[in-house]
Protein backbone atom coordinates (compact mmCIF):
# COMPACT_ATOMS: atom_id res chain seq x y z
CA UNK A 1 0.00 0.00 0.00
CA UNK A 2 2.57 2.39 0.97
CA UNK A 3 4.35 1.70 -1.85
CA UNK A 4 1.89 2.82 -4.55
CA UNK A 5 1.47 5.89 -2.05
CA UNK A 6 5.18 7.24 -2.26
CA UNK A 7 6.07 5.87 -5.86
CA UNK A 8 6.82 9.08 -6.39
CA UNK A 9 9.30 9.46 -4.04
CA UNK A 10 12.90 8.00 -3.87
CA UNK A 11 13.65 6.57 -0.78
CA UNK A 12 17.00 5.69 -0.04
CA UNK A 13 17.92 3.51 3.24
CA UNK A 14 21.86 4.79 4.39
CA UNK A 15 22.20 1.46 6.69
CA UNK A 16 24.24 -1.69 6.46
CA UNK A 17 22.13 -3.67 8.67
CA UNK A 18 20.55 -6.55 7.32
CA UNK A 19 17.42 -6.81 9.33
CA UNK A 20 17.19 -3.01 8.49
CA UNK A 21 17.00 -4.21 5.40
CA UNK A 22 15.06 -7.24 5.53
CA UNK A 23 12.15 -4.92 7.66
CA UNK A 24 12.19 -2.67 4.77
CA UNK A 25 11.40 -5.76 2.56
CA UNK A 26 8.68 -6.65 4.40
CA UNK A 27 6.97 -3.14 4.82
CA UNK A 28 6.98 -3.58 1.27
CA UNK A 29 8.75 -0.87 0.26
CA UNK A 30 10.78 0.03 -2.85
CA UNK A 31 14.16 1.48 -1.57
CA UNK A 32 17.77 1.55 -2.79
CA UNK A 33 20.58 1.75 -0.37
CA UNK A 34 23.70 4.40 0.04
CA UNK A 35 26.10 3.78 2.93
CA UNK A 36 28.84 6.08 4.51
CA UNK A 37 31.27 5.55 6.56
CA UNK A 38 30.42 7.50 9.62
CA UNK A 39 32.20 8.13 12.88
CA UNK A 40 29.79 7.61 15.86
CA UNK A 41 31.28 9.59 17.87
CA UNK A 42 28.44 12.28 20.10
CA UNK A 43 29.31 14.99 22.29
CA UNK A 44 29.39 14.16 26.03
CA UNK A 45 26.47 14.67 28.14
CA UNK A 46 23.86 13.35 25.96
CA UNK A 47 21.49 11.38 27.94
CA UNK A 48 19.42 8.33 26.18
CA UNK A 49 17.53 9.51 23.04
CA UNK A 50 19.97 11.87 22.50
CA UNK A 51 22.51 10.39 21.98
CA UNK A 52 20.73 8.41 18.97
CA UNK A 53 18.95 11.38 17.68
CA UNK A 54 22.02 13.17 17.61
CA UNK A 55 23.61 9.94 15.41
CA UNK A 56 20.60 9.35 13.36
CA UNK A 57 20.61 12.69 12.41
CA UNK A 58 24.44 12.78 11.87
CA UNK A 59 24.12 10.07 9.47
CA UNK A 60 21.58 11.68 7.75
CA UNK A 61 23.57 14.87 7.43
CA UNK A 62 26.71 13.23 5.30
CA UNK A 63 24.10 13.11 2.42
CA UNK A 64 23.23 16.88 2.82
CA UNK A 65 24.61 17.90 -0.47
CA UNK A 66 23.60 14.46 -2.70
CA UNK A 67 19.91 14.67 -2.41
CA UNK A 68 17.49 15.15 -5.40
CA UNK A 69 14.31 16.67 -4.95
CA UNK A 70 12.58 13.34 -4.61
CA UNK A 71 14.86 11.76 -2.29
CA UNK A 72 13.56 10.37 1.27
CA UNK A 73 16.57 9.30 2.82
CA UNK A 74 16.02 7.12 6.02
CA UNK A 75 18.76 6.64 8.41
CA UNK A 76 18.53 5.11 11.92
CA UNK A 77 20.61 4.33 15.38
CA UNK A 78 20.07 1.79 18.00
CA UNK A 79 21.60 1.91 21.79
CA UNK A 80 20.83 -0.20 24.52
CA UNK A 81 20.28 2.24 27.43
CA UNK A 82 21.17 0.55 31.31
CA UNK A 83 21.86 2.28 34.32
CA UNK A 84 21.97 5.84 32.42
CA UNK A 85 24.83 4.67 30.24
CA UNK A 86 24.87 3.50 26.61
CA UNK A 87 25.86 0.31 25.44
CA UNK A 88 26.43 0.12 21.84
CA UNK A 89 28.21 -2.30 19.44
CA UNK A 90 31.05 -4.29 21.62
CA UNK A 91 34.68 -4.19 20.43
CA UNK A 92 35.82 -6.99 20.85
CA UNK A 93 34.24 -10.73 22.18
CA UNK A 94 35.46 -9.31 25.66
CA UNK A 95 33.66 -6.39 25.74
CA UNK A 96 30.53 -8.93 24.36
CA UNK A 97 30.66 -10.50 27.34
CA UNK A 98 31.09 -7.98 29.80
CA UNK A 99 28.02 -6.30 28.37
CA UNK A 100 25.84 -9.83 28.17
CA UNK A 101 27.08 -9.87 32.47
CA UNK A 102 25.96 -6.30 32.84
CA UNK A 103 22.18 -6.91 30.85
CA UNK A 104 21.97 -10.30 33.31
CA UNK A 105 19.30 -9.91 35.44
CA UNK A 106 18.19 -6.54 35.06
CA UNK A 107 15.90 -4.58 32.83
CA UNK A 108 17.41 -2.31 30.33
CA UNK A 109 15.83 0.35 27.76
CA UNK A 110 16.25 -0.01 23.61
CA UNK A 111 16.53 3.22 22.21
CA UNK A 112 16.17 3.39 18.53
CA UNK A 113 16.04 7.08 16.58
CA UNK A 114 15.10 7.18 12.76
CA UNK A 115 16.28 10.53 10.79
CA UNK A 116 13.81 11.18 7.58
CA UNK A 117 16.04 13.86 5.34
CA UNK A 118 14.61 15.23 2.19
CA UNK A 119 15.70 18.33 0.46
CA UNK A 120 12.82 20.57 2.37
CA UNK A 121 12.84 19.24 5.96
CA UNK A 122 14.37 16.91 8.51
CA UNK A 123 12.54 15.27 10.79
CA UNK A 124 13.96 13.26 13.90
CA UNK A 125 12.02 10.60 16.08
CA UNK A 126 12.79 8.07 18.61
CA UNK A 127 10.91 4.90 20.33
CA UNK A 128 11.82 3.24 23.35
CA UNK A 129 11.55 -0.18 24.66
CA UNK A 130 11.70 -1.38 28.19
CA UNK A 131 13.71 -5.04 27.88
CA UNK A 132 14.11 -7.77 30.69
CA UNK A 133 16.84 -10.25 30.90
CA UNK A 134 16.51 -13.22 33.18
CA UNK A 135 19.48 -15.02 34.79
CA UNK A 136 22.22 -15.17 32.15
CA UNK A 137 24.87 -18.29 32.97
CA UNK A 138 28.49 -17.05 31.94
CA UNK A 139 28.35 -20.67 30.15
CA UNK A 140 25.25 -19.67 27.91
CA UNK A 141 26.92 -16.21 26.95
CA UNK A 142 30.08 -17.54 25.81
CA UNK A 143 27.70 -20.09 23.90
CA UNK A 144 25.72 -17.68 22.44
CA UNK A 145 28.91 -15.47 21.51
CA UNK A 146 30.76 -18.41 20.15
CA UNK A 147 27.70 -19.67 17.56
CA UNK A 148 25.74 -16.05 16.87
CA UNK A 149 29.04 -13.90 17.05
CA UNK A 150 26.59 -10.48 18.40
CA UNK A 151 29.72 -7.70 17.50
CA UNK A 152 27.47 -5.85 15.16
CA UNK A 153 24.55 -5.44 17.76
CA UNK A 154 24.08 -2.72 20.38
CA UNK A 155 24.06 -4.39 23.80
CA UNK A 156 26.07 -7.40 22.23
CA UNK A 157 22.52 -9.22 21.51
CA UNK A 158 20.00 -9.97 19.22
CA UNK A 159 16.15 -10.05 20.59
CA UNK A 160 15.60 -13.03 17.69
CA UNK A 161 18.61 -14.87 18.52
CA UNK A 162 18.92 -17.48 20.96
CA UNK A 163 19.81 -15.47 23.55
CA UNK A 164 16.58 -13.53 23.46
CA UNK A 165 14.58 -16.91 22.85
CA UNK A 166 16.28 -18.64 26.13
CA UNK A 167 16.91 -15.25 28.31
CA UNK A 168 14.53 -12.44 27.65
CA UNK A 169 11.36 -13.07 30.09
CA UNK A 170 9.83 -9.48 29.41
CA UNK A 171 9.40 -6.70 26.89
CA UNK A 172 7.55 -3.55 27.05
CA UNK A 173 7.29 -1.87 24.12
CA UNK A 174 7.97 -2.49 20.15
CA UNK A 175 9.77 -5.60 19.23
CA UNK A 176 10.82 -4.07 16.31
CA UNK A 177 12.23 -1.45 17.72
CA UNK A 178 14.35 -4.05 19.80
CA UNK A 179 15.32 -5.80 16.79
CA UNK A 180 16.44 -2.24 15.31
CA UNK A 181 13.63 -0.35 13.48
CA UNK A 182 10.58 0.65 15.18
CA UNK A 183 8.77 -0.27 11.95
CA UNK A 184 5.20 0.78 13.05
CA UNK A 185 5.99 4.27 14.06
CA UNK A 186 8.45 5.12 10.89
CA UNK A 187 5.17 3.31 8.80
CA UNK A 188 3.01 6.50 10.16
CA UNK A 189 5.54 9.11 9.78
CA UNK A 190 6.17 8.03 5.90
CA UNK A 191 2.62 8.15 5.47
CA UNK A 192 2.67 12.21 6.20
CA UNK A 193 5.50 12.14 2.90
CA UNK A 194 2.26 10.72 0.35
Amino acid sequence: MLKELLAHKNIILASGSPRRQQFFKDMDLSYSIRLKEIEEIYPDGLQGAEITNYLAELKANAFEKELDTNDLLITSDTIVWLNESALGKPTDAEDALAMLQKLSNKTHEVITSVCIKSIAKTEVFHCSTKVTFGTLSDEAIRYYLDQYQPFDKAGSYGIQDWIGLIGISKIEGSYTNVVGLPTELLYKKLLSYV
